[in-house]
């Protein structure tokens, strides 16, 4: 124990030395009337990738990269780096006589991180390795600290997501999540465009946040000295605007749910709801179906996505099933044959499901589902038909007004999308959302309150109309393997480190 924390102490030593020369380093620079910090701008020509692909044409040819110093070999008279940029690395040539004895002398001096301007000719090394060969070499920022050491990389998880600035540059394959990630939502949006959807903002802070099942964050509006809620949902703000007669709308935001954390939930996270006049919850398949199809083939150029052990094909239709079907298949019990809340909670007790005594018939079909069926949804299925219980703002089904026109779309045993036929009736409407109020009177915290203005825009009258809510951030984890939410995330929620103070004094005091 004594051991490891002497080499603890002075590994903390070596650093704080390093950490002492660069700063040292950097007002010399400053003194010689060469502060790296003045820069304002740099032209680049051409990034690593375009320089490695395009060699042929580039051969011979001078171009202007930049980047950072990711390794460093000086060897006399001339000397090799590599630096990377957005697109990926690329290795430089330096030598005195090619940038001049005094930039040369300086260039001996970067450090891995500092952030360099490169000038040169474009040529390939003995070895054959694709290089530029410079001419100029500019300082453009010196780095005050010391990246993770390249062979090891920063593998710290919790390090890696609080510092994710560091992870891009360490961890190419996290640079290319969160490239992957931006070209997954303009891939979304060219195809909704496409289908004639105008996309929206619709506010953040409300009074009634409504929408969804789940606990909001709480708020004090100052000036209008009126407490407020961060959204947990889109919906009732785009079903305004479908009242309004903007018959396709959708929004891609923030919502935010007072909530656990876990590799698929996060308490802010990106959702996407649309809106359709004039169409139901089998439109709303269609387009889930579609989309889904038309963002994996954009993006990654196939529609077989490897997840974990699977590969989930999103070429054939997607399988639809009802959920007394799901439960029936994969738990054994029909609730079709179960007609009283007292007997479907025998059920429960029998096969050993958890249930609160304020559940209702459809509550437990629900918790037979998640408990049973879940797990087995691999291959894209849509689960459709939920029970009137847990779907408040849901049209019910004509020929059996104990189930809704609703589904959840399921891949890998997760949910990755939910749609109804909207509830357009303003009295029952109004009635759902009594019952509504009846459970958070009861203790339940997810339930909904009733919002007046919502209720008078579906007085005013809403077509019919099929709407859709897609959790972006399980959609970006599905197609780029990602195993947890905190992957997709580039600044996931994480607990606010204390200040370590003591040891601060006593490093001081040291």
């Amino acid at each position: 124990m004594a051991d490891a924390q002497n080499n603890q102490k002075n590994q903390q030593q070596d650093l704080n030395q390093i950490l002492k020369v660069r700063r040292e380093k950097l007002a010399a620079l400053q003194e010689a009337g060469k502060d790296p910090f003045r820069h304002v701008k740099y032209d680049v020509t051409a990034h690593s990738k375009d320089v490695v692909e395009g060699f042929e044409e580039l051969e011979g040819k001078t171009v202007s990269i930049a980047g950072r110093i990711m390794f460093k070999r000086v060897m006399g008279k001339a000397s090799f780096c590599n630096i990377q940029d957005l697109k990926g690395s690329i290795q430089v040539y330096v030598a005195r006589d090619s940038i001049g004895e005094e930039p040369y002398a300086d260039f001996k001096k970067y450090d891995v991180g500092d952030i360099i301007g490169v000038k040169g000719e474009v040529f390939k090394t003995k070895t054959g390795e694709i290089s530029v060969h410079a001419s100029e070499v500019e300082l453009l920022t010196k780095s005050l600290q010391v990246l993770p050491e390249k062979f090891h990389g920063l593998t710290n998880t919790d390090q890696r997501y609080r510092q994710r600035y560091v992870d891009l540059i360490m961890n190419q394959d996290v640079k290319d999540t969160f490239v992957k990630r931006s070209r997954i939502i303009s891939a979304i949006r060219r195809y909704l465009d496409g289908q004639g959807f105008m996309e929206v903002e619709t506010p953040m802070l409300v009074a009634n946040a409504g929408g969804a099942a789940a606990r909001p964050f709480e708020t004090h509006y100052n000036a209008l000295d009126e407490d407020v809620k961060l959204r947990i949902s889109l919906e009732l703000y785009l079903k305004r605007l479908i009242v309004g007669g903007l018959e396709r709308v959708y929004e891609i935001g923030r919502v935010f749910r007072n909530e656990g954390v876990d590799t698929r939930h996060n308490p802010e996270f990106t959702l996407m709801e649309l809106y359709q006049a004039f169409t139901d919850y089998h439109g709303m398949m269609d387009l889930a179906e579609n989309l889904y199809r038309f963002v994996a083939q954009e993006v990654l150029g196939t529609t077989q996505i490897p997840y974990g052990e699977y590969v989930l094909d999103l070429g054939k239709p997607f399988e639809r099933i009802t959920m007394l079907d799901a439960v029936k298949k994969y738990a054994g019990v029909d609730f079709n044959e179960i007609h009283s809340d007292e007997e479907a909670k025998a059920v429960a007790r029998e096969h050993h499901i958890e249930f609160e005594e304020r559940h209702k018939k459809g509550d437990i079909l629900s918790l037979f589902f998640e408990e049973y069926a879940e797990a087995h949804l691999i291959q894209p299925t849509f689960v459709m038909d939920h029970p009137v219980e847990i779907s408040p703002l849901t049209k019910r089904k004509p020929e059996n007004p104990d189930y809704v026109e609703r589904f959840e779309l399921f891949m890998n045993g997760w949910e990755m999308a939910n749609a109804y036929s909207e509830l357009n009736d303003p009295i029952d409407q109004r009635a759902r959302f009594k019952a509504q109020e009846e459970l958070l009177s009861q203790g339940d915290e997810e339930a909904n309150t009733t919002d007046e203005d919502f209720m008078n825009a579906l007085e005013i009258g809403m077509p019919p109309t099929g709407g859709i809510g897609f959790g972006i951030d399980r959609m970006v984890m599905l197609l780029t393997n990602s195993p947890a939410i905190r992957d997709v995330l580039l600044f996931p929620t994480m607990k606010t480190l204390e200040p370590k103070r003591a040891e601060n004094k006593a490093e001081k005091a040291a």
